[in-house]
């Protein structure tokens, strides 16, 4: 068997039905749409709409806030680094930073960096290199017998800024 030769079972897909095709089958003229009207047409935009009256979307209150300044940190778990080091996906003897968890699948996203919590059990002696930890991640690592250090990152926002003003510095070098 080879995966180019893998079908289904017979009859185990059924096909979409084909609207619009003749009266013959069932769903011609209008195509079960029912008569005319606005949800007869396509690009249907009363969603929602409650005949004038102030939808209940609207009238429920907005709650939460996003804060659009907050650092984006990758959350990585020691317990999981733990797992990566027993299957070898990454070197205990090394100092692991954002590129490795990255390289090691544990980091995913994080504009701004690492942070490290301390749910599970580090048994290993690691010395990480990451931009935030909490006291109790700390404290385990340094129980395993590594170090954690924490690096200041400069958020992207503010790198963003940094960099807008060296660009608007160096065009004002080179017309004087």
């Amino acid at each position: 068997m080879k995966l180019n030769e893998i079908n289904d079972i017979a009859g185990a897909r059924k096909g979409r039905m084909r609207v619009g095709r003749g009266i013959g089958s069932g769903k011609g003229k209008t195509a079960g749409r029912g008569q005319k009207g606005a949800k007869a047409r396509s690009g249907v935009s009363i969603n929602g709409f409650e005949g004038g009256q102030m939808p209940l979307h609207m009238r429920i209150p907005k709650r939460g806030f996003n804060n659009i300044f907050a650092n984006d940190y990758a959350i990585v778990n020691l317990g999981e680094v733990q797992v990566a080091i027993d299957a070898g996906k990454l070197d205990a003897a090394a100092v692991i930073d954002h590129a490795a968890l990255k390289a090691a699948n544990l980091a995913r996203g994080g504009k701004d960096g690492v942070r490290v919590l301390a749910k599970g059990e580090l048994t290993a002696k690691v010395s990480f290199l990451v931009a935030g930890a909490s006291m109790s991640a700390v404290e385990a690592v340094a129980k395993a017998g590594g170090k954690l250090d924490v690096i200041e990152v400069v958020p992207a926002a503010e790198k963003a800024k940094a960099k807008k003003g060296t660009a608007l510095a160096a065009k004002k070098a080179a017309k004087a």
